[in-house]
């Protein structure tokens, strides 16, 4: 058996050629027959890249009678397989880690789904439920009811495994803000929880303990804990009796919580957005004020903060235009932030951990940034009240790839192995309020469409009505580089065998007209470009202009009336 850091090969002792593979969560995935009996073992393993990526990646689209799971792409003849056929549900939701899906049901039902197989594992019963959402690691399920009484605790914590209530608590009312109650880091390590004047810790591991510590910030009226590690919280407090606004950072640890680690004071503050980079090591605040003191917006104002939890930096990202802060991202690496910001035509630029510019990104119409989950590309565009422009970039070569437009698109995200693009315009969008509909517009509004990782169209869909469209979480490490998997495809040879009982023997009747010789192509690439156009779901031909059609119909034309022509002759 041979290992790699994405699978694991099975060989057959008999033929000593690839059976099948392992995937990290243990599940063995056969060959399926089509692959071809000439393919070497290396090709086959190519294949099983083609099936583990097939295995890992999957969409899942909501429409009004319930939602599905489909295959992702790369797609077979150009079309996904449907993995989890409609379930009825009135709100769908993975978990952060992709391992569990949540499905609110009727009859305040709420059904649980194990992500490997997608069989429902666990359901639940709450009456009068309103929300519901999944820890990180799908560990435990949060749900809200609708109360009217503060000795009724309507928000409940269960143990997705056992469907155990381990914590309940009271909450007046959901809001942004305050939902879900009880946050934790992705590792799920920590938990806390907001409350008057104080943030509530828990043990993420045992409930039963209730809470462990508290960290007093008079005022606190939002926080965000860090993600991976979960080592701080940032807190905001905002305005009061002329006292400005201001974001602290704490540590999580009791002992480290006496005074914060990183603080900001903002004036003309009404909101703010707070955004950990991975490693937890720097928090991005966008300040949003309702009121342009300017008049040069009807939007309001927003300003954009850097603050480290080692103290290195306090203060504003220097943006080199005048505007609103429209977006902004880390990297997977957290090492850089891209920002998209100023007056129409809008800039993007990246920075570093110290704020410094590494890449202007131009200026364009674009109010929306995302940084593909490799961190080697960027797509910038431009939705909502903009006309759809995109831009692709390859961030490790700083050039730009590609320009093109999805009109109309609410949501948009990148594949976890980070090749691919999805937009989708989803209900409702564009409400009419005149009583006038254009048809064209509404079947517009229920599309999909994916992109490559260089902006070329890849695959799109058409839906009657379309509530949700995403990609199932997965942690891009288990994804390989693109430009590695090129470079293996492009390296492998293919070992061609004749077909059993054939003969070389022929004779002259049933020889064919010797035909011109074809350029000289090596054995394996007759192969390897098929392989490698199915795995980046590319033509594994380029597809003939018109001009080159007509030619070569009209030189076929000539060929037949030559030969009609010798024959009567």
């Amino acid at each position: 058996m041979e290992s790699s850091s994405l699978l694991h090969w099975r060989t057959s002792p008999a033929t000593m050629m690839l059976a099948s593979i392992v995937v990290p969560s243990g599940i063995c995935l056969a060959f399926p027959s089509r692959i071809p009996a000439f393919a070497s073992n290396d090709n086959r393993k190519c294949y099983a890249i083609i099936g583990y990526f097939r295995y890992l990646i999957k969409l899942l689209f909501r429409e009004p009678d319930g939602f599905s799971i489909w295959s992702g792409p790369p797609f077979s003849n150009g079309q996904p397989s449907i993995k989890l056929e409609r379930v009825a549900c009135t709100n769908v939701k993975f978990s952060e880690d992709g391992s569990r899906l949540m499905a609110m049901k009727s009859d305040s039902i709420i059904g649980i789904y194990d992500c490997s197989s997608f069989k429902e594992i666990k359901s639940f019963q709450v009456p009068n439920v309103a929300a519901a959402t999944l820890s990180p690691c799908g560990t435990y399920l949060q749900t809200f009811q609708k109360s009217s009484t503060p000795q009724e605790k309507n928000v409940v914590l269960w143990k997705t495994e056992t469907g155990d209530a381990v914590y309940h608590l009271f909450q007046k009312n959901m809001t942004k803000a305050t939902w879900p109650s009880i946050r934790f880091s992705s590792d799920e390590a920590v938990g806390c929880r907001l409350a008057t004047n104080e943030i509530q810790f828990f043990d993420a591991r045992d409930f039963s303990k209730g809470i462990i510590h508290r960290l007093r910030v008079p005022g606190v009226a939002a926080f965000e804990i860090s993600k991976a590690p979960g080592s701080h919280v940032a807190a905001f407090v905002p305005e009061s009796k002329g006292t400005p606004a201001s974001v602290h950072i704490y540590a999580c640890e009791k002992d480290l919580q006496s005074q914060p680690v990183a603080r900001r004071r903002f004036f003309r503050c009404s909101t703010v957005q707070l955004s950990w980079n991975r490693g937890s090591t720097g928090l991005l605040v966008v300040v949003q004020s309702d009121v342009d003191k300017t008049n040069q917006s009807y939007y309001g104002e927003s300003k954009l903060n850097y603050l480290t939890t080692d103290g290195t930096h306090e203060g504003l990202v220097p943006l080199r235009k005048e505007g609103p802060v429209h977006d902004v991202q880390w990297s997977h690496s957290g090492s850089e932030f891209a920002v998209v910001y100023g007056f129409m035509p809008a800039c993007a630029t990246v920075f570093d951990k110290k704020c410094k510019p590494l890449l202007e990104l131009g200026t364009g119409p674009y109010n929306t940034v995302r940084w593909n989950p490799k961190g080697k590309f960027l797509c910038l565009a431009g939705f909502g009240n903009l006309p759809g422009d995109m831009a692709f970039w390859d961030y490790v070569g700083k050039k730009q790839l590609a320009t093109t437009r999805a009109e109309w698109s609410v949501t948009s995200e990148w594949s976890p192995d980070g090749c691919y693009f999805l937009t989708a315009t989803t209900a409702p969008r564009l409400q009419v309020d005149n009583g006038y509909v254009d048809l064209k517009l509404y079947y517009i509004l229920s599309l999909i469409k994916i992109f490559h990782h260089n902006g070329s169209l890849y695959f799109k869909k058409m839906f009657d009505k379309l509530f949700q469209a995403e990609w199932k979480p997965e942690s891009p490490d288990r994804f390989g580089e693109i430009t590695e998997l090129i470079k293996s495809i492009d390296s492998l040879k293919v070992e061609e065998t004749k077909p059993r009982g054939s003969s070389s023997r022929q004779t002259a009747s049933n020889n064919p007209p010797a035909a011109k010789p074809a350029a000289y192509r090596p054995p394996h690439a007759k192969t390897a470009a098929a392989i490698q156009a199915e795995l980046f779901g590319e033509s594994p031909t380029q597809e003939m202009s018109k001009n080159a059609l007509k030619n070569k119909k009209k030189r076929e034309k000539q060929r037949e009336k030559k030969a009609a022509e010798g024959a009567s002759g």
